[in-house]
């Protein structure tokens, strides 16, 4: 064993948390037997209606292989350069984006709750 190994504790090297809104996403570097290094993802989020003082979350996990570090950058990186075509850099954009869709979206759902039962007695 080198000074390495010693150093850090065999499953986890590093952890990033990162804050986004409702969500937590992880990153964890960990090795495995043969000491090759490996990324954890993981997705948190609190599930809806659950209490306050025992709040449940949902995870979902994604492993990624060192084997598989450069095809995941370039596909990542390739889905952010489509969005930030689409959309743009800046985040007032990203912003008035989102309150597009959700004004759609809700336009959408208000056409469907507008009926009057009364009609269909005619």
């Amino acid at each position: 064993m080198n000074d390495y190994e010693n150093s850090q504790p065999r499953d986890s090297y590093f952890s990033k948390k990162i804050r986004a809104g409702k969500r937590t996403y992880y990153f964890d570097v960990k090795a495995t037997r043969g000491n090759d290094f490996y990324i954890t993802i993981t997705e948190s989020k609190r599930k809806p209606g659950e209490s306050e003082d025992r709040p449940v979350f949902e995870k979902h996990k994604l492993f990624l292989y060192k084997e598989d570090f450069e095809k995941f950058a370039e596909g990542f990186q390739e889905s952010l350069n489509y969005i930030r075509d689409k959309v743009g850099d800046n985040p007032i954009m990203n912003n008035e984006y989102h309150r597009h869709e959700e004004s759609v979206s809700t336009q959408e759902n208000k056409s469907f709750s507008d009926l009057d039962f009364d009609d269909l007695n005619k």
